[in-house]
């Protein structure tokens, strides 16, 4: 009798097994167009759903950005000159610029504290460019008169980019600078 049951599983399972690979081995018919008609186009390969593109943040959650700082009332806008620190720069307007269009504009707090948030257009156009800066238009005399009333403060910006993914997730003023005004 235990012959004969190991003898019936042992059936059962190659037919199962048979089964299987007779669907796997199934292969869909390959439609080939008639002359004169071409075929159709190959879809791009797309990220799966809720993946987006390299390089591009998230829409909803994180498509907002901030690029924030402290504005200091120095030519370099640092914090310690030599040894005395520097007061912050308020009221003082900081303004997105990329290839001379302001894109943004803020002014900064008591503190000199200031905050410009982006949105995913504008991060798009900052990583595009390499021309993008935050530029302070308010003269450095109007925070102390011994300082330059022309020219203005510029600071490059840093992109932050996830090391995986290469999503931008945040964007940093890289220091302060006094420029002088060109043109004017």
């Amino acid at each position: 009798m235990a012959m004969k049951s190991i003898f019936l599983i042992t059936v059962l399972v190659l037919v199962l097994v048979a089964t299987q690979a007779q669907a796997q081995i199934t292969i869909p018919p390959i439609r080939i167009p008639p002359l004169g008609i071409p075929p159709l186009p190959i879809p791009p390969v797309l990220p799966p759903l809720g993946i987006p593109p390299l390089g591009v943040p998230p829409v909803g959650v994180g498509a907002l950005l901030n690029i924030s700082g402290v504005l200091f009332c120095s030519v370099n806008g640092s914090v310690v000159n030599g040894t005395t620190p520097t007061p912050p720069f308020p009221n003082a307007t900081v303004q997105l610029s990329c290839d001379g269009t302001v894109l943004a504009s803020t002014t900064t707090n008591q503190s000199g504290a200031f905050t410009i948030s982006v949105n995913l257009a504008q991060v798009l156009t900052i990583v595009s460019s390499s021309s993008c800066m935050l530029v302070v238009p308010t003269p450095l005399s109007t925070c102390n008169t011994t300082l330059p009333s022309t020219g203005s403060l510029q600071s490059l910006l840093q992109i932050v980019r996830d090391v995986i993914t290469g999503i931008v997730t945040s964007i940093v003023p890289l220091g302060f600078e006094l420029m002088a005004r060109v043109g004017r």
